[in-house]
């Protein structure tokens, strides 16, 4: 049986912590070691002209580690195939190329995180792929941004970045198979222990692995999970052929995180709920974003489809963008910075900093809004330090 296998078997059999931490690999017969070596080679000595050893003859075509890593979150996301990437974009990409082709079209969140729309609009749209941008919460909205025969996929993301909005993965995966379209499901701010959007109907979920599943703020990574062999069929060919693929030490220390990512995100959705309950009564937010709340448009629809509702949190506050940048600068224990779902606590400016890319676009975030990733410290450090950024407007 072969790792990705050992990974859906285990997938079937057991609870998600204990496919966290033993799907994918299996104790290594010559030595014991119950964690998988760093194989750091590029190639390997096969047993003839033509006969591979395990599998194995170029690591851009595959590396043990990186095998180990696929398995486990194609468990995790109770998928039949993973695959690894130097990074979510590079895992987005591969998996347009693999999928679409010039004269395609693809519907994407109207609020989708920058990256990715940059993606779309200024790298595939040269390519001949068009798109065109719907509310993810409007399922109605996606529906009617399908063009019937050009439609090749509808991407979600849900939670979305950063407005945190919600899509309905089971609804959205019928309009898009209605159509003859695949649902593809970012599923990086829920984690694959929040939500798994394969059982839902989605044909793919795309992380960046670089955010909860690394979860340490040390590797940049992506990753595919595909519940169709045709398809991952198709993905496998464009990730060796195109070859952004994850390295040894990348997917050895994304498949470290993994094996955490459960008792963290716990704390990552505790903290987050008394950060939001602190900020729900601060006089100088104008509006707190979370799916937690009842009054979140989103919050039935999260409340059935995610285990909790997560580690990331937006909120507007009453002076504007000067306040909103005062609140980000004067933050301490909230590190100033990019990115999301390590063990620190991190807050940015979405306007300014990782949405920047979408200004002057039918995506442009609010300027008085501040996005946050809360993290696994002291929860009482969080709320004095939030409470200190928004002592005084600027």
């Amino acid at each position: 049986m072969s790792e990705q296998q050992h990974g859906h078997e285990a997938a079937q059999k057991a609870g998600f912590e204990t496919r966290a931490i033993h799907a994918g690999y299996e104790p290594d017969p010559a030595t014991g070691a119950v964690i998988p070596p760093i194989y750091a080679t590029s190639t390997y000595k096969q047993d003839g002209v033509g006969g591979l050893r395990g599998g194995y003859e170029y690591s851009r075509s595959g590396n043990p580690t990186r095998t180990a890593l696929e398995g486990n979150i194609a468990a995790l996301e109770e998928g039949e195939r993973g695959f690894a990437f130097a990074s979510g974009l590079a895992a987005e990409d591969t998996l347009v190329r693999a999928l679409c082709a010039p004269g395609d079209h693809v519907v994407v969140p109207d609020d989708a995180y920058g990256g990715t729309y940059r993606l779309f609009d200024k790298v595939e749209r040269a390519w001949g792929l068009e798109h065109n941008s719907a509310a993810v919460s409007d399922v109605d909205a996606v529906r009617a941004a399908i063009r019937p025969g050009e439609t090749t996929l509808v991407w979600v993301e849900t939670p979305t970045n950063p407005l945190l909005n919600i899509g309905d993965i089971e609804a959205l995966a019928a309009v898009a198979h209605e159509a003859g379209a695949l649902l593809v499901v970012d599923n990086t701010f829920a984690s694959p222990y929040l939500q798994q959007p394969l059982t839902l109907g989605a044909d793919v979920v795309v992380h960046s692995t670089t955010k909860y599943c690394g979860g340490h703020s040390d590797v940049v990574g992506g990753a595919l999970v595909v519940r169709d062999l045709e398809v991952a069929e198709r993905v496998g060919f464009h990730q060796n052929a195109m070859g952004a693929v994850a390295g040894p030490f990348d997917s050895w220390l994304v498949l470290r995180g993994l094996k955490t990512l459960g008792v963290r995100m716990d704390r990552h959705c505790d903290n987050a709920e008394r950060v939001v309950e602190f900020l729900a009564g601060h006089p100088d937010v104008t509006q707190v974003i979370y799916p937690g709340l009842e009054e979140h448009p989103g919050h039935a629809v999260a409340s059935r489809q995610m285990k909790r509702y997560g580690g990331m949190v937006s909120f507007r506050v009453a002076g504007g963008e000067q306040q909103a940048l005062a609140v980000c600068e004067r933050a301490e224990v909230f590190t100033l910075g990019e990115s999301l779902g390590g063990v620190e606590s991190l807050i940015e400016h979405p306007g300014r900093m990782t949405h920047a890319s979408v200004a002057g676009t039918d995506l442009e975030v609010p300027a008085d809004l501040v996005r946050l990733s809360v993290g696994i410290e002291t929860v009482d450090d969080l709320l004095a330090d939030l409470d200190r950024a928004l002592g005084a407007r600027a």
